[in-house]
């Protein structure tokens, strides 16, 4: 039987403390998505054989503050025949949530702060991954209406696939998260850390961190699940009628979500504050501050593998995109927690249970993965048989879809101007 998760040391922090670690969170969400973006410019630029920014500050490392002041520094406008209220209440409604998130997410350990002893976490409480699924489920609410507030065709586009898309893949991230739930034996962030003192979640529960590293993807709008705000079909997306700070809004919410998303894969997945394998053979390594240090390189990771798809990815279509997290996605998750519950039922109590759900976890994948190759390469395969069956070459000029005629060249006369002739 799992231990229940003590809590009781929360809660017992003087205001001072309080506020000092409420500011400390702060400043993290804010300095890391400005150092995000100078690196995803600048990785970016690495992968695709450009140079990036190089010219404010040395190696172009100012060119963040100077795009934040930029843009701090320009006209708001609002377009005409918008809802007004709505349009400035939006962008507020889609950082907040992201912010408040990070409430529960574990630094790490508990330290001595002048004298006070408290854990690197500003709160924990039973059910802290499902206040997070549902915090974060809120910010969706700043697209949708920012897209329907204002009053033009291709933000509202943004907006509906915006809604879609967060619907079908927090269905699969809530999934995903059941496993750990079974494991764990709770729901709060720092109970399910302690839980992987031993063995970390993504060795026992592969598929289910495959599932959520997926879904995070499409929950945060990244590449190539970008399609709320696709430049090539919808201009820009819910934000094309947004300008200055309000704009700055946005791409703050953006950045700081994956921040949050990032922050809830390494807890849930890879030990939290833990130190790696083979630096946890040091006594010290999650003792102190250092564990902040080793949670920072976890979360920078993720953050690296969200520029390298953007940088390798084409962006998928609409229909790829809702088949694959409905019909891939959402089964895959369903089975694993049936395989992965009748493991800890045939098991429970003992000595074998965790070989045995590692070795259970990797045959899944492999069968999963085998499962998709196979459709893919079927899917590929049945397309060329169809391409090469209307090899036949079209005329433009035989009444279909009206095509310019070319130089020189006299029109094929329709059936319409035939009869009237």
């Amino acid at each position: 039987m799992t231990t229940p998760t003590d809590l009781s040391m929360f809660g017992l922090d003087p205001l001072w403390l309080v506020v000092a670690k409420a500011l400390a969170v702060f400043g993290f969400l804010v300095l890391t998505p400005l150092i995000a973006i100078y690196v995803e410019r600048k990785v970016m630029a690495w992968m695709q054989m450009r140079i990036g920014p190089n010219r404010t500050g040395p190696r172009g490392m100012l060119q963040s503050l100077a795009d934040g002041i930029k843009l701090a520094l320009k006209e708001g406008i609002i377009p005409k025949g918008v809802d007004r209220p709505i349009y400035l209440l939006a962008p507020v409604i889609s950082v907040v949530p992201a912010f408040m998130a990070f409430a529960v997410i574990p630094f790490g350990p508990t330290v001595s702060i002048f004298g006070h002893t408290t854990p690197l976490q500003l709160t924990d409480m039973p059910v802290a991954v499902l206040y997070i699924l549902a915090v974060t489920s809120i910010g969706v609410y700043g697209i949708v209406l920012a897209g329907w507030s204002s009053g033009s065709t291709y933000p509202l586009l943004g907006a509906l696939r915006s809604t879609a898309q967060v619907i079908s893949y927090e269905v699969a991230m809530g999934l995903s998260f059941a496993a750990v739930f079974l494991y764990a034996g709770t729901m709060s962030t720092s109970g399910i850390i302690a839980s992987q003192e031993r063995l970390w979640f993504v060795v026992m529960l592969l598929p289910s961190f495959l599932v959520y590293v997926t879904s995070m993807v499409g929950e945060t709008n990244r590449a190539p699940f970008d399609l709320p705000e696709a430049e090539g079909e919808l201009v820009g997306g819910f934000h094309t009628e947004y300008s200055s700070l309000r704009f700055a809004m946005f791409m703050l919410a953006e950045y700081v979500n994956m921040v949050t998303v990032s922050a809830l894969a390494t807890t849930l997945f890879l030990g939290g504050w833990r130190a790696p394998f083979p630096i946890s053979l040091w006594d010290g390594a999650n003792q102190g501050w250092w564990p902040v240090l080793w949670f920072t390189i976890k979360v920078w990771g993720f953050l690296f593998v969200f520029i390298w798809l953007r940088s390798t990815l084409p962006r998928l279509r609409y229909d790829q995109f809702m088949n694959f997290g409905w019909k891939v996605l959402i089964p895959a998750a369903l089975l694993w927690i049936l395989v992965i519950a009748g493991v800890r039922i045939l098991l429970v109590d003992s000595p074998h249970i965790r070989p045995v759900t590692v070795v259970a976890s990797l045959v899944y994948t492999a069968a999963l993965v085998a499962v998709l190759t196979r459709t893919l390469r079927r899917g590929r395969l049945e397309r060329t048989v169809s391409d090469s069956e209307n090899t036949a070459p079209a005329d433009p000029l035989a009444g279909g879809f009206p095509v310019p005629p070319l130089p020189a060249r006299k029109t094929r006369p329709t059936a319409k101007e035939t009869t009237d002739a």
